[in-house]
């Protein structure tokens, strides 16, 4: 009843989009850790030897 082609195309699609959803994923972690990285190196190229983040207390 059902063609194998419309399975193996619905298949692949499903994996083409998993593929897409972790390289966004990948992308977002890596530029979120460069900021972070860009924020501290502004830091210390300002002279200042304390760049700790200081998280409010709650």
């Amino acid at each position: 009843m059902s063609d194998p082609d419309k399975d193996g195309s619905r298949r692949s699609a499903l994996v083409g989009l998993l593929v897409a959803a972790v390289m966004l994923a990948l992308g977002l972690w890596l530029a979120h850790d460069l900021t972070a990285a860009s924020k501290m190196q502004d830091c210390l190229m300002s002279g200042r030897t304390n760049c700790n983040v200081i998280e409010p207390a709650r």
